[in-house]
């Protein structure tokens, strides 16, 4: 499990709020995300009405539940699957570093969504570079000798006896 990296969840914390627009409640990161109405605040704010409903308090399993509409919302939104963390990353402190990451990937996914304007979390992302290349400058590399493909100054598995036996002394 990756260590956890304060500032970088100093960072998601100012970047949520500075999304919602409002100061978020006081406590340590993963108390201020656990009951997901953070969460679930900022993917409306994102995607107004991706979640319909938000329950303020309730029970574990209700509070859950946020952070369950959260996923499924910031799925949609475009964040990689293998990048949204477990209920129990977040819940249950199981992996929070997970949790970090989830958020950041979800900042970077907001680049590409030209309706969004608030501010960025995380790299820029790279835009297509296509480069093309004339056949002449494709071919200009065929006469040369790729080092890579067995040049081994004569070097050769001759006498090695093949797999499987064992040298006899």
């Amino acid at each position: 499990m990756a260590p956890r990296n304060k500032q970088q969840e100093q960072e998601v914390l100012e970047w949520i709020a500075g999304v919602l627009g409002e100061k978020l409640p006081p406590g340590a990161y993963e108390d201020v995300l656990k009951d997901g109405v953070v969460l679930c605040k900022l993917a409306n704010k994102l995607a107004p009405g991706s979640i319909k409903k938000i329950q303020e308090r309730g029970t574990n399993f209700q509070l859950m539940e946020n952070v369950q509409r959260f996923q499924a919302a910031i799925k949609k939104y475009g964040v990689p699957e293998e990048e949204i963390f477990q209920t129990a990353d977040l819940f249950e402190r199981r992996n929070i570093p997970q949790v970090t990451l989830c958020l950041y990937s979800l900042g970077r996914i907001t680049q590409k969504h030209p309706e969004y304007t608030g501010p960025s979390l995380g790299p820029k992302m790279a835009d297509k570079n296509e480069r093309t290349f004339t056949e002449e400058q494709l071919r200009a590399n065929e006469g040369q000798l790729n080092l890579q493909m067995g040049f081994n100054k004569g070097a050769s598995q001759s006498g090695h006896g093949g797999f499987g036996n064992t040298r006899h002394m």
